[in-house]
C-alpha cells in the first residue's frame, strides 16, 4: 500500500502468475498489468476496447489519449500492437503516474507521454481534430467524476478528435441504464454515431457492471463490431442505430 495523491493504491499479485498484477486504486480495482504481456487485457471491457480499436482503425499507428491513466493497460497494449503510435494517458493523480511509470516500465515518450491533470481541463489543448483514439476511463471511486460527464466536456472531444476517429467511454451502469442513457444522448448532440456495448446480464438490469461507449462522426462497421465482439473470450452484446435507441429508451 502506499499513499498517492488522491488517497492510496496497492498492487495485488495473482496467485500462480509470475508477473501479472491488480492495481488498486482507493479500494477499487483500476488495472490488470502481466509485466512480460502487454497484450493481455484481464479485464474484459478492455479487451472490448482494444477489439472496436481494431476494427474501426485497423492497422495503423495511432495518435491516441486516455484520460484517466491508471496502470496504462490499454495503452500499453496499443503501445505493443501498434509501434510508432504516439499516446498521452491524463491523471488527476501525479503520484499515481509515478508509481505506474516505476512499476509497469511503461513505454516513454513520445510513445506514451504521462500528463497530471483534469481530463475535464486537458482535453481541451489537444488541437481540433488531432486524435484518432480518445478513451475515457476515468473514476471517483466506482463513479465517473461528473465534470466528464458534461456536454462541454463531449464537445472538447468532439472537437480533439478527427472525424475518422473514434470517442470510447467506459460507462458504470447500475442496472437502470440512467447514467448510460444520460451519456449517450449528451454525446448525440455532437457525434452523428453512436454505439454501446456489454454482458447481456447487464444490457438487460441484472446486475451492476462495465458498459463501453463509442462514438465517431464516421459510420460506423456494425457488422464487424458485432462479429468480433461476440468472440471475444468474454462475450458481448452490440448495440447501434435503431436496436441501441429502442433496447435503451432513447
Amino acid at each position: 500500500m502506499v499513499d498517492i495523491s488522491t488517497g492510496e493504491a496497492r498492487l495485488e499479485k495473482l496467485d500462480g502468475e509470475a508477473d501479472s498484477y491488480v492495481l488498486h486504486v482507493n479500494g477499487v480495482p483500476s488495472s490488470s498489468i502481466t509485466l512480460s504481456d502487454p497484450q493481455r487485457l484481464d479485464f474484459e471491457y478492455l479487451d472490448w476496447m482494444r477489439r472496436i480499436i481494431d476494427v474501426e482503425l485497423p492497422n495503423q499507428t495511432l495518435r491516441a489519449a486516455h484520460i484517466g491513466a491508471a496502470g496504462c493497460a490499454l495503452a500499453r497494449a496499443l503501445d505493443s500492437a501498434r509501434p510508432g503510435s504516439k499516446q498521452t494517458a491524463i491523471d488527476i493523480d501525479a503520484k499515481l503516474l509515478d508509481f505506474a511509470r516505476d512499476w509497469f516500465d511503461l513505454p516513454r515518450s513520445p510513445a506514451l507521454a504521462l500528463r497530471a491533470g483534469d481530463g475535464a481541463v486537458e482535453i481541451g489543448k489537444f488541437r481540433p481534430d488531432t486524435l484518432d483514439v480518445l478513451v475515457r476511463d476515468a473514476f471517483d471511486h466506482d463513479s465517473v467524476p461528473a465534470a466528464l460527464q458534461t456536454s462541454e466536456f463531449f464537445a472538447s472531444c468532439a472537437e480533439a478528435v478527427k472525424d475518422s476517429g473514434i470517442y470510447v467511454a467506459n460507462v458504470p451502469d447500475t442496472g437502470d441504464h440512467h447514467v448510460l442513457r444520460s451519456e449517450l444522448r449528451s454525446l448525440g448532440e455532437h457525434f452523428a454515431h453512436l454505439a454501446a456495448t456489454t454482458e447481456p446480464a447487464i444490457l438487460k438490469g441484472r446486475r451492476r457492471g462495465n458498459v463501453v461507449v463509442l462514438a465517431s462522426n464516421t459510420p460506423l462497421d456494425e457488422v464487424g463490431l458485432d462479429r468480433n465482439l461476440r468472440t471475444a473470450a468474454s462475450s458481448a452484446t452490440f448495440l447501434s442505430g435503431a436496436n441501441l435507441r429502442s433496447r435503451l429508451g432513447l
